[in-house]
């Protein structure tokens, strides 16, 4: 019987994945990642780095531990690459040209350690941010609303969690209607049908790129909805009326929630049916907030980076998810 199945009918998952950075995307695979920008004079301009993740210890692979080496790095590497972003795009010149006197300060004193130093700030600060709005405030706003809900543990862990998943999408709202913040999110569409065209077999074209959704079950936007979600399923088995005690409990849980959603998206990401359609609805719907259609550009920029990165990789560790 012959065979009608045509390149764009079925989907192959993979392992990359990528994030948008200024005036372009990054695109990771096993073997290294590959920044592409779009410069104003220059066109589009690539940097690629190896892999840096230590292959000496296999325990880091485990289930749930993976989750949480993944949430690091990812996070590590996404503020580097967003630094980078802007030094390639030309961005940074614009700062450069009239440097203030804290500015030339802390380069006399620190070198070229800056950057280093910058970054683990950044890092740290993320950190806090996040702890700050989504578990501290969260657990303290629930405690105010006591009167409601008085001695009862199901309610209060309900509200918890509603609380938390209604500051993040107010949050995901909020920055979204900045302008700057708007263009990068088409980057993020852009990355996401760059992916979607590669998963089904396709020339890696803008034409053929375009056609695909900008939603993706693998966002890290989903990934954030998903330890909400689960956060809240979690902290149901924490029963605990000291107020100081929950938050040290959920501070305590960060890396096992952290190491559940991840396995969870993983799951998502490598099945297609109607239980996984559903579960990952609430995700797609909320990445209609983080992205936006991208232009022609945005989605040649994204090319650049996936090819970059597809040059480095085995085919078969392209096409299969990660183990």
């Amino acid at each position: 019987m012959k065979n009608d199945k045509k390149k764009g009918d079925t989907v192959k998952p993979t392992s990359i994945g990528g994030q948008a950075v200024m005036e372009g995307v990054m695109m990771r695979g096993k073997n290294g990642y590959v920044v592409a920008v779009r410069h104003p004079q220059n066109g589009i301009v690539t940097a690629k780095h190896a892999a840096t993740a230590d292959r000496r210890f296999p325990f880091l692979k485990w289930p749930l531990i993976r989750g949480v080496v993944s949430f690091v790095q990812s996070l590590v590497t996404g503020m580097k690459v967003i630094s980078e972003s802007a030094e390639l795009s030309g961005m940074d010149d614009l700062t450069e040209e009239n440097p203030s006197k804290f500015d030339l300060w802390l380069e006399r004193k620190f070198g070229d350690k800056l950057t280093e130093i910058i970054m683990g700030i950044s890092v740290v600060l993320a950190i806090a941010l996040g702890i700050g709005l989504f578990i501290l405030l969260p657990t303290f706003l629930t405690s105010l609303l006591s009167p409601l809900y008085g001695e009862s543990h199901i309610w209060r862990s309900v509200i918890e969690g509603v609380t938390r998943i209604g500051i993040f999408v107010l949050y995901i709202f909020l920055i979204s209607r900045m302008k700057e913040v708007r263009r990068l999110f088409g980057y993020h569409g852009a990355e996401h049908k760059s992916i979607a065209c590669f998963e089904h077999g396709e020339e890696l074209t803008v034409e053929n790129a375009r056609k695909y959704p900008r939603l993706h079950k693998r966002c890290g936007t989903s990934f954030l909805l998903i330890v909400m979600i689960i956060s809240m399923i979690v902290f149901f088995f924490v029963k605990t009326d000291v107020f100081w005690l929950r938050i040290l409990s959920r501070l305590l849980l960060v890396p096992v929630i952290a190491g559940l959603s991840y396995e969870a998206l993983r799951l998502a990401g490598r099945h297609d049916n109607v239980l996984i359609t559903i579960l990952s609805w609430p995700g797609l719907m909320l990445q209609k907030l983080t992205t936006s259609e991208p232009d022609d550009s945005q989605i040649e920029v994204a090319l650049a980076a996936l090819k970059g990165v597809l040059a480095d990789e085995e085919p078969e560790a392209a096409a299969c998810p990660e183990a």
